[in-house]
């Protein structure tokens, strides 16, 4: 395995555990598929930390995962409330 490689494993695995970690902490009721999901899209969410690597290509291997994990804490959420506005969104004009 290459080091990009072992970089962009590295930014996924940071990502969901993040989102294990959330989804432990939190009291809402979970389904697997709702935590599964969460996971996949932390994960995913946080390997963009590596689009850092284009603008500073010299940059450390714990910052690209620092901005990973940021990514995976703040990232996830944003995108799954888009998602969850365009769902309801839709529903509403498909009723109509």
């Amino acid at each position: 395995m290459t080091e990009g490689e072992k970089s962009v494993l590295s930014l996924f695995v940071i990502g969901v555990l993040i989102v294990v970690g959330k989804v432990l902490a939190g009291g809402e009721p979970i389904t697997a598929r709702l935590f599964i999901g969460r996971m996949l899209l932390g994960g995913f969410v946080s390997m963009v930390g590596g689009v850092a690597l284009v603008q500073f290509p010299d940059l450390p291997p714990a910052a690209v995962c620092g901005f990973g994990s940021m990514l995976g804490i703040a990232g996830y959420q944003a995108v799954e409330i888009a998602i969850q506005r365009r769902i309801k969104k839709g529903e509403s004009d498909g009723g109509h």
